[in-house]
């Protein structure tokens, strides 16, 4: 059975511009677009709405924040899954790549953090197969090198398992995101209520597992990666030396680069850099590191990701919009950039044949207000 539906009388945001004009979907695909203010018979009156392409995340932290509300509560992972598709699809998320970790600590009391990327992934997987979702979902796997257990996590996962992007995460204090220990010892003693002794001795034994495995997990999280068929990702690059060493890996992403050398060798060497949208949101890095407005003025921002906040995917990329004085360029971000950046060829985009994978919202003052959000044809928001 044939299923079509027209928006009209919309400005429709394109790859490189914004027109004012229809669009038809049919059977899940979109089959034409024209431009005008008419409103043809049956068709859905826009009033002036935006149209965009659903915004495609790649990488989340809020499953884990559903699946853990609060410190040692463990939520039931299928009521968790559920609430966590529904409330990306309430902010026009449309396709997700889901964060999990993979490597695990089990030999240090201080810290113990146990494997659960394979059996969080059959469930997500398991839901999808069942229509229980209603956007689509991928997998994003965060390779943690300062780990005991990586490789043999790695290797659960198939070329079946929706595994889009591998990501190599090391949390060694003293580099990467934690260059300034002082930040890491706020952090983990905040986190844990560590005394400064028992710190000094944690630094050490997280020093010495990434001394003795860190090139070995490197390796190994590249070659899982091939096998995977996934996209390889750097994580909070810091120096163009670490750009250079991600280069030579075949990373094609850098996740949440630190500083202005780092994104500015990422570039020089073809990776795309991804910036969190509450950094722009807010002003500035909450961790103290590179401003990504500041890489946006300087051109060398690519993708936003939601990371921690997940209403804040479509509001950062309308400001950088503001920003560029370009619309469609700060969509894109949140769209077309990602879903390409990630071999999705099939959406991202509003152009005839691409997945109608749809948003229509409204601007009030600077905040989006959604009208409405539709994943392959379906209307889910």
């Amino acid at each position: 059975m044939t299923q079509t539906f027209t928006l009209a009388n919309a400005k429709l945001v394109l790859e490189n511009e914004v027109i004012t004009g229809a669009l038809t979907v049919t059977n899940g695909k979109i089959t034409a677009i024209d431009q005008g203010t008419q409103v043809p018979q049956g068709a859905e009156d826009c009033f002036g709405d935006y149209v965009a392409p659903g915004l495609v995340e790649l990488h989340t932290d809020n499953l884990e924040r559903h699946i853990r509300p609060r410190p040692r509560v463990d939520w039931p992972h299928d009521a968790a899954i559920v609430a966590h598709d529904a409330e990306l699809a309430s902010v026009g998320i449309t396709t997700v790549f889901d964060a999990l970790r993979v490597g695990s600590i089990h030999s240090d009391g201080r810290k113990n953090y146990g494997k659960y990327a394979r059996a969080l992934a059959d469930e997500i997987l398991s839901l999808r197969a069942k229509g229980g979702l209603k956007i689509s979902h991928h997998l994003h796997l965060r390779a943690e090198i300062c780990s005991e257990t990586l490789p043999e996590e790695l290797a659960e996962f198939s070329p079946d398992d929706r595994v889009g992007i591998v990501s190599m995460m090391d949390h060694t204090p003293g580099q990467r995101q934690f260059t300034d220990v002082s930040k890491f010892k706020a952090y983990i003693q905040g986190k844990y209520a560590m005394q400064d002794a028992e710190f000094e001795e944690y630094i050490a034994f997280l020093t010495g597992l990434q001394d003795k495995l860190g090139v070995a997990h490197e390796r190994a999280t590249v070659d899982h990666a091939a096998r995977l068929g996934a996209t390889l990702a750097s994580h909070d690059d810091t120096t163009a030396e670490q750009v250079a060493t991600s280069a030579g890996y075949g990373i094609h992403l850098a996740e949440f680069p630190t500083t202005v050398e780092a994104a500015r060798a990422n570039h020089g060497a073809g990776i795309a850099n991804i910036m969190g949208a509450p950094n722009v949101v807010r002003g500035g890095s909450h961790s103290g590191n590179v401003a990504a407005s500041e890489l946006a003025e300087l051109d060398l921002l690519d993708i936003l990701s939601s990371d921690y906040v997940p209403s804040s995917l479509m509001l950062a990329a309308l400001q950088l919009g503001d920003m560029w004085g370009d619309m469609a360029r700060g969509l894109g971000t949140v769209t077309h950039a990602p879903a390409r950046a990630v071999g999705l060829e099939d959406r991202g985009a509003i152009a005839i044949g691409k997945r109608a994978d749809l948003i229509r919202f409204a601007r009030f003052e600077h905040a989006p207000v959604l009208h409405g959000v539709w994943s392959e044809g379906r209307r889910v928001g």
